[in-house]
């Protein structure tokens, strides 16, 4: 049995290291969220609005649920769409 421990053990350190991991994942996405819904896309040069685009789209890519965390990591709220009248 201690070759299924070290085993065990080997797995729980590989899982601790990707959570880890995902969680600086997720701050970056949110961050990046937070300065991409922060721009001013009129004020930006071509380049940085084709580099804009990209993240964006990227992170538009992410499920619901993971967007969610990614901006709750960097306590980010996102604003609720106004109501049609």
């Amino acid at each position: 049995m201690p070759h299924r421990d070290a085993e065990i053990a080997l797995l729980r350190q590989e899982l601790e290291m990707l959570m880890g991991e995902r969680r600086q994942l997720l701050q970056v996405a949110g961050a990046a969220a937070v300065l991409i819904a922060g721009l001013d896309s009129k004020r930006l040069p071509v380049k940085a609005i084709e580099a804009a685009d990209m993240v964006a789209t990227t992170i538009n890519g992410l499920p619901d649920e993971t967007l969610k965390d990614a901006l709750d990591s960097v306590n980010a709220e996102i604003e609720e769409p106004e109501a049609l009248q």
